[in-house]
Order: C-alpha cells, then structure tokens, then sequence
C-alpha cells in the first residue's frame, strides 16, 4: 500500500484508493502508528494525542475500537496492525510512505554535485507535500506534537533549494515560493536573508529593507528579540546596495548554450571536449560538474559539432517526458568520461580501454550508412537512438580519437586544480589554453 501524509490523508493499493477508516480520528490513528516508523506507541500517547492532551475516561476503549476497525479495513490490503503490550505498531514491510520519500529524495538532493540539478531534485522533494501534514484529520497544535522534525526538514529543503537558485541566478523563482513561507515562519532569520537577497537582485530593494522591518517586528511581537547579526548586516548592505549582492557572475571560462554553463573548447578535439567537462577534475578547489542534468550532456553535444541543434531540440523534449530514463543515459555518459580520461593519461589502462571499446561498439551498432547531399556515403547515428544520441556521438569521437595517431600528443594541462586534456603537436605547450585552467 501507499500512504499519503503530506497534506490530506490518503490510502492507496494497486493505484485504487483505499477507505482507511470512516471516522477522522480512525484516520488520524493511523497516520500517528505511520509516523512511528515501525515503532510502538503506547495506547496512553495515542490516546492523549487524538483527544489533544484531555482525553475522556472513555478513550482507551475508544482507541481499542478504532485499531479493530482499522484491521478490519485494510486486512485485505496486507497491513497489519500489532499489539504489543500496552501499545501498537505498523508493520510497515512491504508498504510505501511519502515521508520516506521526502527524506529520500532530500538526501539525493544534498549529494548532488550540480546546482542546477539539486534544483530539480528539491522541486521534487517539495513536490510531495501536498498541503500540511495530514491535512484533513489532524489539528495544528497535533501537527506541532507530531510533526515538529518533519517540519524542520521542510524548511530546511526550502532553504537549500534558495540557496541554490541564487547560486545559478534563479533569484525570480524564489520570491513566490519564499513570501508565505516567511511570513508563518519570521524566526527563520536564514529564509528572511535569502528572500531579501533575491528581491534586491530582482531590483525590489525598497521590498527587501521593508521585509527586514516586517521581520524585526514579529521578532519583537512574538519572542521579544531583535534580528541577528546576520540578518543586521544583510540589511545594512542591501541599503548601501553592496555591489557584491547583485547577480553572481557566470562561471570561470564558460560559455552559454541552451541556458547551459559549459566550459570553454580547449581540447582540440570533441573526445577532448568530452573529458574536460568535468573542470579541474574534481581536484581541490576546482569548478566542479559541468554536465549536472541531461540537458547539459545534449547541450554540449551540440556546441561541439556532433549533433545538430534540431535533434538536441527533440532529445530535450524527450527528456523532459521521461526524466528518469534521461537521467539514466547521463549517468552511463559519466562513465564513458571517466574511462576514456583514464585511457588517455594511461594508454596502458587496458581494463579502462576495454570499457570504452564497448561504448563505442554500442555506438557502432546504434549507426547507419547514409548518403549526404553530394552522394558520399557517411556513418550516422540512427533517429532510433532517441536520448542515448549525445552517448553514442561521445563514444563514435572516442574510437575516433584513439585511432588517429594525433592520440600520442595528448597532454593534461599541469596547473594546479586542473588536469584538462588538449592536443599538442609542437611538444610546447605548457597549459590546456594559455593557463586559463578551471581552478
């Protein structure tokens, strides 16, 4: 089964939803034992929860009747409700939560590499909360008992999906989402800061200073405190329009196709392109992942000349109706990169040769002999390629590379934190393009 318990209560099994209970209290039982995660609640807190601190003589017996109605309904729907001595536990086996899955997807979030796609991974995360949490049988002062930590995860998934917004100048997105969540939360001095930030950027700076004022008046009303230094300090640059405020810069030594920050040609050549996607090669203080979303990897497969820009148009749609096979196809292109890095700064990597050979026979296969307009015959990739185009075009300039002698004069820039791979036939050059490395 599924349950829903980020907004109002919902039972589901088979994509059917399931009546769990007829009466709200029945409902909100349930949702308590959930919340457990497995574990056992006393009939005493559950008792003490639904009747919000002042149950009647009656309630032990009420919540004995509620847990067999609860059995009765969902015993055909393989949950099981256990008693275990005073109290009583879910066997949650089998079963599926949306809180499991808003903490799942928060921890995805946090690890990603990219902020461009930590953006979408939080959209996601926030995306299941479908309103408070359970929204149709739970009281305020119930949700504040029960929900406390998983309220705190949700302001802290807000926050980190600002601060990432900020980082790629999607300060226009913030606003919307950040406004109300502010104003029921004015002690959160972090959300305040991030949403006088990104109002400044947009040009609002009178919105920003009356936000703070707004701010330090509930601090007042509610906690009888004054805002922090931080936010103190923030207000004071805001009025003096510190011009280190405004709209990040774009990254070091990139170029932007298709709302995508890629890194500048260095190499020489589209394998070379390849490898140097990864800036700096995630030595210390380097720039970090470049192709962070599969919109990246179409993207710089056509700003290299492998693909045209009408197919990447296509690819992109593609993506975007199935995001997960997307994902999967750029997870294996980071493969690719990182074995043909390998073969490249040790041609004796047989193991890592071996691996890209693979790729680049997919390649092969997923090709077809065509005919340009002046009646020459040439290899293409066939429209049936769909999203693994990018990682067939990698993988065809690969196998091109390694078989062209030109493969010996491959160098790694020596500077520190970089490591980008370029062509060099004079045996001269020193760095990857006049020492413009990526650290």
């Amino acid at each position: 089964m599924e349950f829903w318990l980020l907004g109002p209560f919902e039972a589901w099994d088979g994509g059917r939803r399931v009546s769990a209970g007829n009466r709200r209290q029945e409902r909100c039982l349930l949702g308590v034992l959930l919340l457990a995660g497995g574990g056992v609640v006393s009939a005493e807190r559950i008792a003490d929860l639904l009747w919000d601190g002042m149950p009647p003589a009656s309630a032990r017996g009420a919540v004995q009747t509620y847990v067999g109605r609860l059995r009765r309904a969902l015993a055909d729907h393989g949950l099981t409700i256990e008693t275990r001595h005073d109290g009583y536990r879910v066997d949650e086996a089998g079963h599926r939560l949306d809180v499991d899955d808003f903490a799942e997807r928060c921890r995805v979030a946090a690890e990603g590499t990219d902020a461009v796609e930590r953006v979408r991974l939080w959209d996601e995360a926030l995306g299941l909360w479908r309103g408070p949490l359970l929204g149709d049988v739970a009281s305020d002062r119930l949700r504040e008992r029960l929900g406390a930590a998983l309220h705190r995860r949700w302001l802290g998934a807000v926050g980190r999906r600002a601060e990432d917004l900020l980082a790629i100048g999607g300060h226009e997105r913030i606003v919307s989402t950040l406004e109300p969540v502010v104003e029921q939360n004015p002690g959160e001095e972090n959300l305040v800061a991030l949403l006088m930030t990104a109002l400044h950027r947009q040009g609002r700076t009178a919105e920003a200073l009356h936000r703070y004022d707004l701010t330090a008046k509930a601090l007042r009303a509610d906690l009888d405190v004054t805002p922090g230094d931080a936010l103190r300090e923030l207000r004071h640059r805001i009025a003096r329009r510190d011009p280190r405020l405004d709209r990040p810069p774009a990254p070091a030594y990139a170029v932007r196709v298709r709302d995508e920050w890629l890194p500048w040609n260095v190499g020489g050549h589209p394998a070379l392109e390849f490898c140097n996607t990864y800036a700096g090669w995630g030595r210390p203080g380097s720039r970090g992942e470049w192709l962070g979303g599969y919109p990246a990897l179409a993207a710089w497969s056509e700003q290299v000349g492998l693909v045209d820009a009408g197919t990447v148009s296509a690819l992109l749609r593609l993506a975007r109706r199935g995001p997960h096979a997307a994902a999967e196809v750029l997870g294996r292109a980071k493969r690719l990169r990182s074995l043909l890095y390998a073969v490249l700064t040790d041609p004796g990597d047989e193991r890592a040769f071996a691996a890209v050979a693979g790729f680049a026979q997919a390649a092969a296969r997923a090709s077809v002999l065509t005919r340009d307009g002046s009646g020459l015959a040439r290899w293409a990739l066939s429209p049936g390629a769909g999203l693994e185009t990018p990682l067939h075009a990698a993988a065809n300039a690969a196998a091109e590379l390694l078989a062209d002698p030109r493969r010996f004069t491959v160098c790694a820039c020596p500077g520190p934190n970089c490591g980008w791979l370029f062509l060099d036939d004079t045996g001269r050059r020193r760095f990857c393009s006049i020492a413009t490395c990526a650290h």
